[in-house]
């Protein structure tokens, strides 16, 4: 079968010869609908903090079920399924709680498929255990791929504040790309708080308007600080979420956020804060949450059969893999990519 695999540091091949997986035990064999490309592959790639060990790429999958081994039980071929990404022991307390992005063996494992284990861009995916399955039903796999990360992460992160997302408040997302796109379509489906909406360019601006953004900020913008809080007043922002992760939009973040408020750092961006007294105001929270749990994930999958939120999908085959991550590292990808076998 044909897949991106990774070799090692800026090394992905597209290769035609792999021979396709048989699932036993509690193991499920899916023919892949779609997978997603996320940013989070570029620290992969060109940053090497996964090193040592080849797979096949890809953490947002779908697809349908081909083949299970003789555990598997409540499935059938055909079946349309997401495969939730973190991949814990399956035992520990927060596994049970079907947090396994919160798996208390993090550290001493690989971390899903994609992320170190084989992933799901390629004609066929062997997931580990029926309990990463989602189903989709009514979706099409292709489009629901990217639900796994695009959308669930910030689910978790909005669904963590969503108690302080009062209609008399604001909240302040920081980048409109592939994960902050969709945080605005779920804040505006789930919460009557005040949204804005900050990055760098007029296209992404005019894109959160339409995504349900009452007023959007260049970040860019020296005064960027003052002009949200001649929005929000003296009160401040009550929650941020930052899906850049820059060490300036974080300073952004710090500068509007209000008390007892949360400022929550979801992007990759390898920013850094330097906490003091007087940096942040009394009671704020801030927290860097990794991805979602299970039960979220199906709650996610509830909004988009919904159709409260839909995710902007750009589509392309498995050999045009370079060619997207290319595009990604330039910023050329209006949403998400979504490569289709």
């Amino acid at each position: 079968m044909k897949a991106v695999r990774f070799y090692g540091h800026k090394d992905v091949r597209v290769v035609t010869d792999l021979e396709i997986p048989a699932p036993k035990g509690d193991e499920v064999l899916l023919k892949i609908g779609g997978a997603g490309v996320c940013h989070s592959d570029l620290h992969i790639i060109d940053d090497g903090i996964v090193s040592g060990v080849t797979f096949t790429l890809g953490h947002e999958n779908a697809g349908w079920v081909e083949e299970m081994g003789s555990d598997v039980k409540g499935f059938k071929k055909g079946d349309a399924v997401l495969v939730y990404g973190p991949w814990g022991c399956g035992h520990c307390k927060p596994c049970q709680h079907s947090q396994e992005n919160y798996c208390d063996h993090q550290s001493e494992q690989a971390f899903g498929g994609g992320l170190g284990l084989n992933g799901g861009m390629a004609d066929y995916m062997l997931v580990p255990s029926s309990r990463l399955l989602v189903p989709i039903h009514d979706l099409d796999p292709v489009i629901a791929a990217p639900l796994t990360d695009a959308a669930l992460t910030p689910y978790a992160a909005i669904k963590h504040s969503l108690h302080k997302l009062m209609p008399d408040e604001y909240v302040v997302v920081i980048g409109v790309g592939g994960l902050g796109h969709v945080a605005l379509q779920i804040l505006s489906a789930m919460t009557g708080a005040t949204i804005i909406a900050c990055d760098i360019t007029p296209e992404r601006l005019d894109f959160a308007k339409k995504l349900g953004a009452k007023y959007v900020i260049n970040s860019m913008d020296k005064d960027a600080a003052e002009q949200i809080r001649a929005i929000t007043g003296i009160k401040k922002a009550k929650v941020v979420i930052d899906f850049v992760g820059a060490s300036s939009t974080i300073d952004l973040g710090t500068k509007v956020i209000g008390l007892e408020g949360d400022l929550t750092i979801v992007g990759l961006g390898g920013g850094k804060y330097e906490y003091n007294m007087n940096g942040l105001p009394f009671g704020v929270r801030l927290t860097n949450p990794y991805w979602g749990s299970r039960t979220e994930l199906m709650e996610v999958v509830g909004l988009a059969r919904q159709k409260k939120i839909h995710i902007e999908v750009e589509k392309y085959g498995l050999d045009q893999a370079l060619e997207v991550y290319d595009k990604l590292r330039k910023g050329q990808i209006k949403g998400r990519a979504v490569l289709v076998p």
